[in-house]
């Protein structure tokens, strides 16, 4: 059988691990490129057993690179969740965790030139239009991997990888507030929709019959919260700008309840039909987020502190994830994230199936 190769970096990023390509050694935008990144995952299949995807959608995920044209930012960056049993790749969304890998491959790929200690690599986010910036140790110009640095829900330690934002609000929605209310109703239940990076809707878990303390196994097996929470997601998505979602996996939607491990909120988050085993990079920040916002469902419950630089910590099922948030005059305008990533092999992978122009060679 006739297969193509494809220069490939499977890197972990922040929780996630995902597929990073160079975007001239993909097919362009269309179809082609997207029965591509299927074909790659193996999906659509539960198991994903004939591509490189894990299996679940923390692990079907595809970042693609370029050099940048503009001037504040040294790359592009293109993510892509691949869905793990369905025919379908969905750009609608950021994901913080594959973002992390995105400074290391750049250096790893030449597209930026690693700086003797330290490297600054601007990231323009294209899904969304924003610009993040990441922090990677460099020492002799060699990206440091190893490190001290623990993040909930990877084994082991490695190097810190510093993450910054500027003006995310609305990056999907268009408002950081989409409805432009602090709190909705949908089926009689009140939910606070937010968009500070990943779009959200937030609800007590009280007032779904829930403690917000369950497991992902547990709330997965809940069958009638379940149709609940996606009855109130497709009314909510399409008051929150995304249209029918339907077929999205945006927003997501998050259970919270008060701390209990002397964090600011408690969350279980699903992304969107399954209870995610701790919670995404913009999912903790637009969570973390609504907790300073007067009147939303989450702002009763948080434990937080004045200040113009708050860390907030957003516990999950398998720890916390924290978030600094930045505010002026009392508004949110900016974020600051610790993630870690690493390499974990170069190479080729091999999809059946046609050659297009700037794809390596096939055999």
């Amino acid at each position: 059988m006739r297969q193509t190769r494809i220069p490939c970096l499977m890197m972990r990023g922040g929780t996630s691990k995902g597929a990073y390509f160079l975007a001239d050694d993909l097919p362009p935008e269309g179809k082609l490129r997207d029965q591509v990144l299927l074909a790659v995952m193996g999906s659509p299949d539960a198991r994903q057993i004939d591509g490189i995807g894990g299996a679940n959608s923390l692990t079907s995920k595809v970042a693609i690179i370029s050099r940048s044209n503009r001037p504040d930012a040294d790359v592009d960056y293109l993510f892509a969740q691949v869905s793990v049993e369905q025919a379908q790749v969905d750009y609608g969304q950021n994901c913080g965790n594959i973002l992390a890998g995105v400074g290391p491959f750049a250096i790893e790929r030449e597209l930026i030139r690693a700086d003797e200690s330290l490297t600054i690599v601007r990231i323009f986010m294209v899904n969304t239009g924003q610009i993040a910036v990441a922090n990677v140790l460099t020492p002799g110009r060699i990206i440091e991997y190893a490190g001290d640095t623990r993040i909930d829900g990877v084994p082991g330690t490695s190097a810190p990888l510093i993450v910054e934002f500027e003006d995310i609000a609305g990056s999907s929605c268009g408002a950081l507030l989409p409805t432009g209310n602090a709190t909705d109703h949908f089926d009689g239940i009140e939910v606070t929709c937010i968009d500070n990076g990943m779009p959200v809707v937030l609800i007590r878990a009280a007032d779904v019959g829930c403690t917000g303390y369950e497991s992902p196994e547990q709330l997965d097996a809940n069958i009638e919260l379940k149709g609940l929470l996606e009855s109130i997601r497709l009314q909510a998505g399409s008051l929150m700008n995304l249209g029918d979602v339907r077929a999205r996996t945006v927003p997501k939607m998050s259970l919270i309840a008060a701390p209990r491990n002397g964090g600011a909120i408690c969350s279980r988050t699903f992304i969107p039909h399954h209870c995610h085993v701790s919670i995404g990079v913009f999912g903790a920040v637009s969570v973390a987020s609504a907790c300073l916002v007067q009147g939303t469902v989450a702002s009763s419950l948080a434990h937080t502190e004045p200040g113009d630089q708050v860390r907030l910590s957003v516990e999950h099922p398998t720890g916390e994830f924290t978030v600094e948030l930045c505010l002026a005059d009392g508004q949110l305008v900016g974020c600051g994230l610790v993630r870690t990533a690493r390499l974990l092999f170069e190479g080729n992978v091999l999809i059946a199936g046609e050659t297009w122009q700037n794809t390596g060679a096939s055999e």
